[in-house]
């Protein structure tokens, strides 16, 4: 478990230095843009990010089994009110796909459909929904809401994501 987080830590290090260096042959000197992942969310754009994400984070690459437990983890640490938006940011591109909160909290088997007074299981029951059934929507949400991202914890996930973040970042030149 030890060796798994301080993997994690290293590809977000690596992710948020622009560390691309391993990947192609451009100079770290050339990327070092970010101070740290929370940088790194703060000053990218959405659009940005989505195209970051691409088709990384997808049931196909990441098995749902191995994605849910990061999920439920990364969720229950966010913040309420960053776990608030998330919720409401699945709803609304849920709705837009015709599934109402109402129908998803009974489907999903919710506490609740208001976003504000859902627990962290709730939201984690959700984002599965969307990673499994809705993968687009799953990396939208967290295109507009990445402080998801930096606590999962799973090697192969944080892998992804941190090639993911080298090939974007190393296409910044």
């Amino acid at each position: 478990m030890a060796s798994s987080e301080q993997y994690k830590r290293q590809i977000m290090k690596d992710l948020a230095q622009g560390d691309v260096e391993s990947l192609d042959d451009t100079t770290a000197e050339s990327t070092a843009e970010y101070q740290n992942f929370d940088d790194f969310a703060q000053r990218t754009t959405p659009d940005q990010r989505r195209q970051l994400f691409g088709r990384s984070l997808h049931p196909d690459r990441i098995p749902t089994s191995q994605m849910e437990p990061e999920l439920q983890n990364a969720i229950a640490q966010i913040k309420p009110n960053e776990r608030d938006d998330v919720a409401r940011a699945f709803f609304k591109h849920l709705k837009e796909r015709k599934l109402d909160e109402k129908h998803l909290e009974q489907q999903l088997g919710l506490s609740t459909h208001h976003a504000s007074r859902m627990t962290a299981d709730d939201v984690s029951k959700l984002a599965s929904f969307a990673y499994h059934n809705h993968p687009d929507i799953f990396r939208e949400v967290l295109a507009e809401q990445p402080g998801i991202i930096k606590f999962l914890s799973n090697p192969v996930v944080a892998g992804i994501l941190g090639i993911a973040a080298a090939k974007w970042l190393g296409g910044r030149k």
